[in-house]
């Protein structure tokens, strides 16, 4: 199974159901809700994915590992980011030095 094929399955699913009925589409729901509650829902999904790692839950936190990859998609998809942009930039960084990257990012 390819991780960019799921990813980008999901990533459409997602942009379909932007404009579905809130009352029947979670995603639609968020985004009705707008940016600032779909950003919260990545920021809980990201703190509830660390409490699972330091609590060694390694179902806890493939559960909310997963969670917070579908939430970023729907943050990214309000954005208008497509997730290609987000891996062209992940394929722009590899093999460099995550501290050498770091420190080529204006300030």
């Amino acid at each position: 199974m390819d991780a960019n094929d799921t990813l980008t399955r999901l990533e459409a699913v997602i942009a379909q159901r932007r404009a579905a009925d809130p009352e029947t589409s979670y995603v639609a729901k968020l985004n009705a809700r707008g940016l600032p509650k779909i950003a919260q829902k990545l920021g809980e999904e990201a703190v509830e994915a660390v409490i699972a790692a330091m609590a060694n839950d390694r179902e806890g936190l493939v559960g909310e590992a997963a969670d917070l990859l579908f939430h970023l998609l729907v943050l990214l998809d309000a954005q208008g980011i497509p997730l290609s942009e987000v891996l062209a930039e992940l394929d722009r960084r590899e093999g460099v030095s995550g501290i050498a990257e770091k420190a080529s990012r204006s300030r």
